[in-house]
């Protein structure tokens, strides 16, 4: 059977985990293909509510294999926390492989990052401050460390952090801020290695053994494409690409088994962290918005700036990421308006368009809004197109024309059953 990815196409924080564990019933193995503990994914199913940072949005999936690629870098100290709140509600043992050449983060690249952010010369991305821009930084300086090494013996592996400590040390002197040490380093990895030990494999093997088998994969990405490093807002990124096209890199997944492109859409825009917004609310508006979707970031606690929904960012994003449908989540939260704004074009310098330029012009853009009436009643109870109210099905037609690209899923709540399939 052909891979399905699972992306987000606008700033992330559009329900991509909770559709990863609602297609995971059907699924033989949920690959994470990039990222780390910087972003989170919150499943809500008939075990309880869990976030997930590291840990495939599989896991509560008893029959699914679940893999943290090699283009996630982990924390291991967070990654031991999933891990221990997860026992008790599902078994991992057998379930979980963490590819050996996922790289560590590792304690001195969150130092670096607080350093940075306390500078007053550095431009502030509003970064989770969890070492993840700097556990990138070090692997492709080529001085990082890969999971599997955390098993080698420990003369070998204070060897291979000798290098990323003194790496790390240019920045402290740099930034006048304390110096590390290998000693240091090892002092805090000693009590996570038994513990991850039992899950640290290379995942190859397992996945070319599922193609050949011909199961279904699940490759999950983290994030949006408006925080991808190459096509989003930058310098307002990520740091890794959460995009379709490098899960066959970051999953260990061939191009050619990656047929399906899930693209998940939110039935409005939010946004965690600095940089331009076009189609930003503010005061009671966005106040409502945000208290009924409940838009506080995963990882961070921060509430998410809102927005309305974004045709110019979204089709960008889908476009990007080749997304083959959508899924349009939240759109039980949009019940609580009248009136529904959407951003069909963005005025520059005067100019209407609809192409999404890059960061300087985007400073100067501004949301060409398009009024929309809403349908003031309760839909999360209905599970047809069809009992849709009508505003809400022309709301969907609109997003679907707009976009270009079909809908196959609505999400009307955020239990797994809160889904209407088109």
């Amino acid at each position: 059977m052909p891979a399905t990815a699972i992306v987000g196409t606008q700033w992330g924080d559009e329900g991509k985990g909770r559709m990863v564990d609602l297609l995971a019933a059907q699924a033989d193995a949920v690959v994470r293909f990039q990222g780390g503990a910087n972003a989170g994914h919150t499943i809500i199913n008939d075990l309880g509510k869990f976030v997930f940072h590291l840990l495939p949005s599989g896991m509560l999936s008893p029959h699914t294999v679940n893999i943290i690629g090699t283009g996630v870098v982990v924390d291991p100290e967070r990654l031991v926390e999933e891990l221990t709140k997860l026992q008790g509600a599902i078994a991992e043992t057998g379930r979980l492989i963490i590819s050996d050449r996922a790289h560590v983060v590792l304690p001195f690249h969150r130092q670096i990052e607080e350093a940075l952010d306390q500078s007053p010369k550095t431009l502030k991305y509003g970064s989770t401050k969890r070492g993840i821009a700097q556990a990138y930084q070090f692997k492709a300086a080529k001085v990082g460390l890969q999971v599997g090494e955390l098993l080698a013996d420990e003369g070998t592996l204070r060897g291979r952090l000798e290098p990323a400590v003194e790496f790390a040390n240019i920045f402290f002197r740099g930034l006048s801020a304390p110096e590390t040490t290998v000693d240091a380093t090892l002092e805090y990895l000693r009590p996570f290695i038994p513990k991850l030990r039992p899950y640290i494999a290379n995942p190859l093997p397992t996945i070319r053994r599922l193609i050949a088998e011909k199961k279904q994969i699940l490759v999950e990405g983290q994030l949006g494409t408006l925080r991808d490093l190459d096509w989003g807002i930058y310098p307002f990124t990520t740091s890794s690409n959460p995009i379709a096209g490098f899960a066959s890199v970051g999953a260990g997944v061939p191009p050619k088994e990656i047929t399906k492109v899930l693209g998940i859409v939110k039935a409005y825009s939010s946004c965690v962290g600095e940089g331009p917004f076009v189609s930003e609310l503010s005061g009671d508006l966005a106040e409502k918005i945000r208290e009924v979707g409940k838009e506080y970031g995963a990882a961070t606690g921060r509430p998410r700036r809102i927005g309305w929904f974004d045709v110019v960012a979204t089709r960008h994003g889908a476009q990007v990421q080749g997304a083959t449908s959508l899924c349009v989540t939240l759109l039980d939260v949009l019940s609580c308006l009248d009136t529904i704004g959407v951003c069909t074009r963005y005025r520059i310098d005067g100019n209407e368009t609809d192409d999404f330029p890059v960061y300087h012009d985007l400073t100067k853009a501004e949301p060409v809004v398009q009024a929309v009436p809403g349908w003031s009643v309760p839909i999360t109870g209905i599970r047809k197109l069809e009992d849709l109210p009508k505003e809400a099905r022309a709301y969907l037609d609109l997003i679907e024309s707009s976009v270009g690209v079909p809908i196959s899923h609505v999400s009307v709540g955020p239990s797994r059953d809160q889904i209407i399939y088109i």
